[in-house]
């Protein structure tokens, strides 16, 4: 009696957790949303453009989940530390270049920031990795190349890796006076730690085994999951709505080649960017309506560092700091970048 009384108050107690998890009321919400949709004709717009971006983003998140799953499971904190940790120059270059070489959008490269943050790398590193990847990723470089040509996409990228360079060093800067949190994972590593000697180690002792590899690469994603779908499933409500129910014509109109069509554009940029390589088409129609190549760039660029998505995991992993300066960082840089390309590519 006494067994049957403590299982059923578990139960109840496991029920109540379950409805005050934020992501199952989100999810749930969202569900019903749609499922009304079908009933209800003004709804089916949302719903439209909502399964358009689980579309457009739901295999790379699931990659940025399983690369920092991977992450999670077989690189040590020494090595994040060691790269991407400290007030060295070029612990920037190797985030910038890292995020370079990745190949996922926006939001598939969140996953992974905050996986190596919690590696132990700096707010520094993390935000300048951050704002690399989803700009300047290969995949989306080849996307630019075809839709501006080569001149133009390479002054649009030129501009995302500089800035994001530009931002981890006044991040490095900022930290090292206590302006910014400091990541309280990051790992002190021993001077005389030999890189190169712990891989061969490392490699020699170990043993591949299948299930265990993927049961650990699949603990560390759900545990990244748990953290980030949230606020992705939200930004991701915010663009549907944004992109249902505020006309087109209205970004046309105030999106041209002044600096109030560039106050436009970020405004722009603000309410719509979900996906990097998404808004890349939306980028050169804005370019091949307006000819104003720097609201095109400021519309990609300004997307990324005014993301609430991001904005929101600095705020609840990094701090709330780290996660107001970015933007206010990022954007001057940005409209700078847009002044130059405005006034050199007409």
């Amino acid at each position: 009696m006494v067994d049957r009384c403590s299982s059923s108050g578990e139960g109840r107690k496991a029920a109540l957790w379950f409805f005050r998890d934020k992501l199952f009321l989100l999810a749930l919400a969202i569900v019903t949303v749609l499922a009304a949709s079908y009933g209800l004709a003004w709804l089916e717009l949302f719903r439209s453009f909502f399964v358009m971006y689980v579309r457009m983003m739901f295999w790379p998140l699931c990659l940025g989940l399983l690369l920092g799953g991977a992450i999670d499971y077989y690189v040590p904190r020494e090595y994040v530390s060691l790269a991407l940790a400290g007030n060295r120059k070029r612990n920037i270059l190797y985030a910038v270049t890292w995020g370079f070489l990745m190949t996922l959008c926006s939001h598939g490269i969140l996953a992974l920031a905050i996986q190596l943050y919690k590696k132990g790398a700096s707010p520094s590193s993390v935000v300048a990795f951050l704002l690399a990847s989803p700009w300047a990723n290969f995949p989306l470089t080849l996307m630019l190349v075809g839709f501006f040509g080569f001149a133009k996409a390479a002054f649009i990228i030129g501009s995302a890796l500089v800035v994001a360079f530009l931002t981890g060093l006044v991040f490095q800067s900022m930290e090292a006076a206590g302006m910014i949190e400091r990541n309280p994972d990051t790992f002190e590593v021993d001077p005389r730690f030999d890189l190169v000697a712990d891989l061969k180690m490392r490699r020699t002792g170990y043993r591949f085994n299948f299930h265990k590899d993927l049961s650990g690469i699949i603990k560390g994603a759900g545990a990244l999951a748990s953290m980030v779908v949230w606020w992705i499933l939200l930004g991701m409500v915010l663009a549907s709505a944004a992109g249902a129910y505020i006309p087109a014509e209205f970004f046309h109109r105030f999106m041209g080649n002044s600096v109030p069509g560039m106050f436009g554009t970020l405004l722009a940029a603000v309410v719509l960017e979900t996906c990097s390589t998404g808004t890349a088409p939306l980028a050169f129609e804005i370019y091949r309506q307006t000819s104003a190549l720097g609201n095109a760039l400021i519309f990609l660029l300004a997307g990324v560092a005014t993301n609430y998505t991001a904005i929101g995991l600095l705020w609840v992993n990094a701090g709330r700091r780290t996660a107001l300066w970015m933007p206010v960082i990022c954007v001057p840089l940005i409209f700078l970048f847009g002044t130059i390309g405005n006034a050199f590519f007409r």
